[in-house]
């Protein structure tokens, strides 16, 4: 039986290095795509994998490293659109550079990925397509404007486009994980200065899962039983579903702990 081939965007670190381990395990052929090449390659070393270079912001670039994977492997059987950024602070806080990076990265990698693996995917009458969303794109994220627009939009994508690949033979899922514990909390506004959500987002983020942030490797294993059994949302933990509830039946409950957030936020990035 031929092995599935994978590609991994943003596999170098994170979820995305934690989703390439667990494909390996699971004997796939592995293909660590970052914008980082040298990462790329310690983590493709390690895991047993093969490393490209790739800035999924990058149109022809995403085009051609498909391309390429089937020409060395002969088919791309599951495409994870993983890379992505975080971006944080009010919205007086955050410039156009902002915006445009974050809809960049979180939201045209993901178009691209998919422009990229429709066509070999739909001759070959099989694949899946696995973009990496966020809880963000279930329910209302203030302080992280760009952020939970990207990923609201990427929710909606994947949905639309599962309905109109079903009939080709091509699935898609949207992976919808709270927090996780990974450099991405580190590294908000990357190479775009620093505000209060920069240095505050984590403990936040504490406040809001009080039982500990999961780690990558958790939400990997439960992303690809998602895939297994081709589940549109995978919601990560999966008591984050009464999240998504309390917002739809409970909506002022909701506003208001937004609320307290967004006001001890303001109150933090007062000056004394």
């Amino acid at each position: 039986m031929k092995r599935q081939v994978a590609l991994v965007t943003g596999g170098a670190s994170g979820i995305g290095r934690s989703l390439a381990a667990a494909l390996a395990r699971r004997g796939h052929t592995v293909v660590i795509a970052d914008v980082d090449e040298t990462a790329a390659q310690g983590a493709a070393a390690s895991l047993g994998g093969q490393a490209v270079a790739l800035d999924v912001t990058d149109r022809t670039a995403f085009a051609a490293v498909a391309k390429q994977v089937v020409a060395d492997h002969g088919s791309l059987d599951l495409l994870f659109n993983n890379a992505g950024i975080g971006v944080g602070g009010l919205v007086d806080e955050l410039g156009d550079e902002h915006w445009d990076r974050c809809l960049a990265v979180n939201l045209h990698g993901v178009v691209h990925g998919v422009q990229a693996a429709v066509p070999i995917m739909t001759e070959q009458g099989s694949g899946h397509i696995v973009n990496t969303a966020s809880m963000a794109g279930l329910m209302t994220v203030p302080m992280m404007l760009p952020y939970t627009t990207t990923k609201h939009a990427v929710v909606a994508l994947s949905r639309a486009l599962r309905a109109e690949m079903a009939p080709v033979g091509v699935r898609v899922s949207a992976v919808c994980p709270a927090f996780i514990a990974t450099p991405l909390l580190d590294n908000l506004n990357p190479g775009l200065g620093e505000n209060e959500a920069t240095r505050s987002v984590r403990t936040s983020a504490a406040r809001l899962q009080p039982g500990g942030l999961p780690g990558p490797d958790e939400l990997a294993e439960a992303v690809l039983t998602g895939v297994a059994r081709n589940k549109a949302l995978i919601v990560f933990p999966r008591a984050q579903w009464g999240v998504v509830a309390a917002q739809r039946w409970a909506p002022g409950l909701v506003d208001r702990l937004i609320g307290q957030e967004v006001r001890a936020y303001r109150a933090r990035r007062r000056p004394a």
